[in-house]
């Protein structure tokens, strides 16, 4: 994906990068959900999100609202084309990096059993599901939280709905705080599933129709539109 309304970050962001997302996320129900312990969260958070960014860096597209990074936005175009060998390569090198650290940081191994046990809240197989193959997925989405408020959403959010329009992109994430519900739909996701494993954690997965081309739109369905008066 390409954007000129966008920061694009490089890797020579990562550290500021990661001390954004800590700020954003150490709260979050997810994190909170699987690592309860206050101070071990603190401690684990940063080094998994580090570990994490430096895998999306290799698969995905991160864009900030300016230099200062007080919002970002990291999105994966699975509409384009990708080595499937070098991807799920990636994964398991950030799955036992991953693992590896948070047995290292609770010997307990309390830690390491949630991560194992919350697996689905951890990725995006849901997606799996949709029927559409021309999808951006949403990632993170975040904004640094002294800066709510400011419009900085909605500078990261409009250039990606634009992309997807213009490209005829179905569009997807996920969150764990029921209260980003409105504040998607207000982008035009819809919930699709909630993830619900009998615990006090869930997953609202969204998804936000694709814009559908001429070449999409059924015949008869065009005829109508014409007759009508609403084709463009």
């Amino acid at each position: 994906m390409k954007t000129d309304k966008l920061y694009q970050l490089t890797k020579k962001d990562i550290p500021e990068l990661v001390k954004l997302l800590a700020e954003c996320f150490q709260e979050d129900p997810l994190f909170c959900h699987l690592i309860p312990d206050k101070e071990i969260r603190k401690r684990v958070t940063p080094e998994i999100l580090e570990c994490d960014i430096e895998e999306e860096f290799k698969n995905c597209n991160i864009f900030a609202d300016s230099k200062e990074l007080n919002g970002i936005i990291i999105v994966s175009d699975e509409s384009e084309p990708y080595n499937p060998i070098k991807y799920y390569w990636n994964e398991l090198l950030f799955a036992l990096k991953t693992d590896a650290y948070l047995i290292k940081e609770d010997k307990s191994l309390r830690t390491f059993w949630n991560f194992i046990k919350g697996s689905e809240y951890l990725d995006s197989r849901w997606t799996c599901e949709l029927e559409r193959v021309k999808r951006l997925h949403i990632i993170y989405f975040a904004v640094r939280p002294s800066k709510r408020g400011t419009g900085i959403a909605d500078r990261l959010m409009y250039p990606i709905l634009d992309y997807v329009d213009t490209h005829h992109l179905e569009t997807s994430l996920e969150t764990h705080k029921e209260q980003n519900v409105g504040l998607y739909q207000h982008y035009g996701f819809q919930i699709y599933k909630v993830i619900d494993k009998h615990t006090d954690l869930k997953q609202y997965c969204m998804v936000r129709p694709a814009v559908l081309s001429d070449m999409e739109v059924h015949p008869s369905f065009k005829n109508i539109l014409n007759e009508t008066g609403h084709a463009s």
